[in-house]
């Protein structure tokens, strides 16, 4: 069942007296009542509360626990997610801990202490909250343009609409961005977007193969070729026809093979090693690095003009740290993943663990956090990762105040048009869009009349007021 509310509390209780102090003591909340299991069953299915609190003494067995573990166990098989406090009696604290064994929240000790229930109530129905929102969060498979890429920051979200974009056409594409910000995932992006869908997509790390053995990984060799070349074989290049080829990490190219890869991009045609035949072949281009390849072209380490063929476009990639909110969210995306392929049950990152998350810097970006959400995963004791399981140091939830940022905005907006104006009001009225007396209450309220009348004052003689001009 989905659609809880989260603001309506059941109570499965027999004594009429105990659901009347019950029905006043939780005020803000939609108390409702049922006086059997069958009752409790039918509240729930209409209703839908999100926590419920249950007598374990029910009838038909008042004085035992049979129908009270019966109406326990019938409500979470309904709603696994469901908060349950249970009721019990001083001398059978050990019924209550058997109920939280079967998957009871919490449980309270009769006679009942009103404003003890009301705190375990409280704490009930914010664990549902946090875990309802971690289930929201994590069961995102990405709200950018892009399937494969979870983001909601919008210098992700631009540059997957970018590459919605360049998938359409055949120019090379130059991926930049530091290790571990996805280029990849962003270069299989353009090559399934794009009408080589259907063909092959090969990719090759060039730091990755010794030199000695790179040259024939992307052009083959026929047999004979070398010692050890006993059958002619494909290169990467040849294997990628009608599709695209990704070389990752193309600063780390030797130049002697730099050379050969300028051929092929500006003829469309290979040599195998040991070959003298031309192979044309068809195949898109898609670099990337994260070295800067222009300070490699001025210390000559990198050919310019094979820069400038990789380079018709580029794509920057900003670091995790430059994403805000995508660590939180992509921390959730993982561990909904992480925790459902360990087959444990659903677990979600406290307030702690993701502000930790948004607070840290990230210098190995998503694939350090994708590291870390999966120790927590593993390391994690309940049902919330906390930041030591993230062996993260904890951090404050800094929410921004939204009014100062306003007042920030406009403040700098004001002064930007004030000195465009040169001081004029009138002028930098019209440049904001607003009447002049609209301005000059802003220039007032946000208290910069006098810094204004400082900096423009020595010129012009006027004073800031709603008559006259600088």
């Amino acid at each position: 069942m989905t659609d809880f509310d989260r603001d309506r509390l059941l109570i499965v209780e027999d004594d009429d007296g105990l659901c009347r102090q019950y029905r006043w003591a939780f005020p803000g909340r939609t108390v409702l009542t049922a006086n059997s299991r069958s009752e409790a069953l039918a509240v729930l299915e209409r209703e839908r509360p999100a926590v419920a609190v249950i007598d374990l003494g029910l009838p038909p067995d008042p004085d035992g626990v049979t129908e009270g573990f019966a109406t326990l166990r019938d409500l979470l098989s309904i709603c696994p997610d469901m908060k349950i406090i249970v009721a019990t009696g001083n001398a059978a604290k050990r019924n209550a801990i058997h109920a939280i064994g079967h998957g009871a929240h919490d449980f309270y000790e009769k006679p009942v202490d009103i404003d003890v229930l009301r705190l375990i109530v409280d704490r009930a129905f914010r664990l549902f909250e946090l875990e309802a929102e971690n289930r929201t969060l994590g069961s995102i498979t990405g709200s950018s343009p892009i399937k494969s890429i979870i983001t909601a920051a919008e210098p992700m979200l631009k540059i997957c609409r970018d590459i919605e974009k360049l998938a359409q056409t055949d120019v090379p594409v130059l991926l930049l961005g530091d290790s571990g910000t996805g280029k990849e995932v962003l270069a299989r992006a353009l090559h399934d977007l794009s009408p080589r869908a259907s063909g092959p997509f090969i990719a090759i790390n060039c730091g990755a193969i010794p030199e000695n053995l790179l040259e024939s990984e992307l052009f083959g060799h026929e047999k004979g070729a070398f010692t050890g070349a006993v059958r002619q074989t494909l290169g990467r290049v040849e294997l990628a026809q009608k599709g695209t080829l990704f070389l990752d990490e193309i600063g780390d190219l030797p130049q002697s093979l730099q050379v050969k890869l300028l051929r092929f991009l500006q003829e469309h045609v290979i040599e195998r090693v040991g070959g003298r035949k031309s192979i044309p072949v068809d195949a898109r281009i898609i670099s990337a690095t994260n070295q800067n390849l222009e300070r490699l072209v001025e210390t000559q380490q990198f050919r310019m003009d094979l820069f400038y063929r990789l380079n018709i476009v580029s794509v920057r990639i900003p670091p995790l740290r430059e994403r805000p909110g995508d660590p939180v969210l992509l921390g959730r995306y993982f561990l909904t993943r992480f925790a459902r392929q360990s087959g444990r049950r659903a677990i979600g990152l406290s307030e702690r663990a993701a502000a930790a998350l948004a607070a840290h810097s990230w210098p190995g970006n998503i694939r350090e956090l994708e590291n870390r959400i999966r120790r927590g995963a593993i390391m994690a004791e309940g049902r919330f990762v906390e930041p030591a399981d993230l062996e993260l140091a904890p951090a404050d939830v800094t929410v921004p105040d939204l009014r100062a940022a306003r007042q920030k905005a406009e403040r700098e907006a004001i002064q930007l048009a004030v000195a465009h104006a040169q001081g004029s009001i009138a002028s930098a009225a019209k440049l904001l869009g607003v009447s002049r007396p609209t301005l000059y209450a802003l220039i007032e309220s946000l208290g910069i009349a006098e810094l204004i009348r400082n900096v423009y004052a020595p010129q012009q003689t006027e004073t800031v007021t709603e008559s006259e001009d600088l």
